[in-house]
């Protein structure tokens, strides 16, 4: 429309130009006719305007038609009842009257334009209202679906949060049913095995089980035990009178020994099956809850694959996240409980990919930098996934242990000797010689966390999951002071791991490794880190999945 308006006034805006005055032939004194160039320009310029008016008002016809059968109704009867008036009319009788023929007549020509200008223009004007007011329309529309698909992944997000709760609620309930009846059979057999005349029945409150059948046993013979002693003592009283019933009353009380040791070694056999029994309990809890995870972890990949809006793929990456802790802790107790669940590889995994995916399995992987790798080293498929999850323990206490705007860094060097060192250094607040020489002698021997001394002075699981895996594996750590301030931790690597030999690399093995100099991968974790870490395998090649551990005590 706005185009059949523009063309139409500049057709009857072009020039008329005045005939020239008629020539006369020099020699025969007669006149001569002469084409006239502007006025045959003026027409052919006038004619194509007109033409190109007609095929515009064509499409402006067609394009309504097309509105016509597309639109909805509300949509047609806006259109119809905006778009009139006494100017729309005006504006139809000229575009019919003006636009029927490709060119202008004489009397076409003289239409007022000014008048023809307003008419088209008021017409354009109510058209151009409509439209903005469908596309006001529209917009309300699409923010509504946008309203409503933010609160269904709200509500999601929520159910997830929810489950994740109630996941974690029965854990903590089942490991309490199990852990609690043991320490008041172990607190209540030390008590009377320690005082047998004096103390008191063991008291036990919990359901009528296996645990409540050990404790009345217990209580029995503690109470003939104490029967037993009163009668022994009434009886030494009276030896000068009652000789012969001390003998006998003597011989009674070996037969009540010799009862009370079947007894103990029955009782010693209950409490060792009951052992066993809470071992498959746990390994068996974590693998169903380890299966559960992975699981969730296939369909939120599914999901993530198939997801196309940015922000939801990432907020499905944060619920994957949030799987692979999960996950992490179900790995956690089958360390703790001496069960192997690794996933083999065949060949060898590059030191670079085990150092990838042990910053990816971290909760704030994006502060770990990796400084310098020994180039083409390479780790035995069989202990790599150990070994990464061993690095990702140490890496989770540095950036839990350190300043939240701070980084981690990750370095290791090829030793003269042919083992691998590397380090985790962090800029923490460091801990005392006294502290560092009593984790130091735990990460030595696991036994020393097996004794149950973690929970009389504070160290967390995961340097006693970290020593397992070492002990595993013959693989040394140690925490050593940092000029400064921090905690660095050191972990060599024997030969038995690295199935190719390198050649030494220049810092000696003495050499800390917070005095190595900075080099950037071409894959450093920082990559990976800005490709999000999609994957989710223990050691996937290149990268590994974010698996957060909890924080170190």
């Amino acid at each position: 429309a706005s185009a059949t308006r523009g063309l139409l006034l500049a057709a009857l805006a072009v020039p008329s130009p005045e005939p020239a005055a008629p020539q006369i032939d020099p020699f025969t004194g007669l006149p001569v006719e002469t084409e006239d160039d502007e006025s045959k320009r003026a027409d052919r310029d006038r004619d194509e305007l007109s033409a190109a008016a007609q095929q515009a008002r064509v499409r402006e016809l067609a394009s309504l038609a097309a509105f016509d059968q597309a639109a909805n109704p509300v949509a047609r009867d806006k259109l119809a009842a905006t778009v009139t008036g006494p100017e729309v009319n005006s504006a139809e009788k000229y575009l019919t009257r003006l636009t029927d023929r490709p060119e202008l007549s004489e009397s076409e020509r003289k239409t007022d334009a000014a008048q023809l200008e307003a008419a088209l223009s008021a017409r354009i004007d109510r058209m151009r209202g409509v439209e903005s007011a469908l596309a006001t329309t529209q917009v309300q529309r699409l923010e509504g679906i946008r309203d409503d698909d933010v609160t269904a992944l709200e509500l999601s997000i929520a159910l997830l949060g929810g489950c994740f709760l109630v996941a974690v609620g029965v854990s903590t309930a089942v490991a309490r049913t199990l852990t609690q009846p043991l320490a008041v059979l172990r607190i209540g057999a030390a008590r009377l095995a320690e005082e047998p005349e004096t103390a008191d029945p063991v008291r036990y409150t919990g359901r009528n089980d296996e645990f409540a059948q050990v404790v009345r046993s217990m209580n029995t013979l503690h109470a003939k035990l104490t029967g037993l002693h009163q009668e022994f003592t009434g009886r030494f009283e009276s030896l000068g009178t009652e000789r012969a019933e001390l003998i006998a009353g003597r011989e009674a009380l070996t037969l009540q020994r010799a009862e009370l040791q079947v007894q103990t070694a029955e009782l010693a056999s209950q409490l060792e099956r009951l052992k066993n029994t809470v071992h498959h309990t746990f390994v068996n809890l974590s693998l169903r809850n380890l299966g559960l995870v992975e699981r969730q972890l296939a369909v939120i990949e599914s999901l993530e694959e198939r997801e196309q809006d940015p922000e939801r793929l990432a907020t499905l990456f944060k619920l994957d996240h949030m799987a692979t802790v999960m996950r992490r802790h179900s790995e956690n107790m089958l360390v703790l409980a001496g069960a192997e669940h690794g996933h083999g590889h065949a060949g060898p995994i590059p030191l670079v990919d085990v150092a990838r995916a042990a910053v990816s399995e971290i909760e704030r992987y994006e502060r770990v930098t990796i400084q310098s790798l020994p180039p083409h080293a390479q780790i035995a498929g069989f202990a790599a996934d150990d070994l990464s999850h061993l690095l990702a323990e140490l890496l989770e206490n540095a950036t839990s242990f350190s300043p939240p705007d701070s980084h981690v860094e990750l370095s290791g060097w090829l030793l003269e000797s042919g083992e691998v060192m590397l380090s985790v250094q962090d800029a923490g607040i460091g801990m005392s010689s006294v502290r560092m020489g009593e984790l130091n002698a735990r990460l030595a021997d696991p036994a020393s966390f097996e004794a149950g001394e973690q929970s009389a002075d504070g160290a967390g699981l995961g340097l006693q999951v970290t020593s397992l895996l070492a002990a595993r594996h013959g693989v040394r750590v140690q925490l050593r002071e940092q000029k400064g301030s921090g905690v660095t931790a050191v972990v060599v690597l024997p030969q038995a791991l690295l199935p190719n030999s390198l050649p030494a690399s220049s810092p000696p093995a003495v050499q800390l490794p917070g005095e190595a100099p900075t080099l950037n991968l071409p894959g450093s974790v920082a990559e990976a880190n800005s490709n999000a870490l999609p994957s989710r395998t223990p050691i996937p090649p290149p990268a590994a999945h974010p698996t957060p551990v909890a924080p170190e005590a």
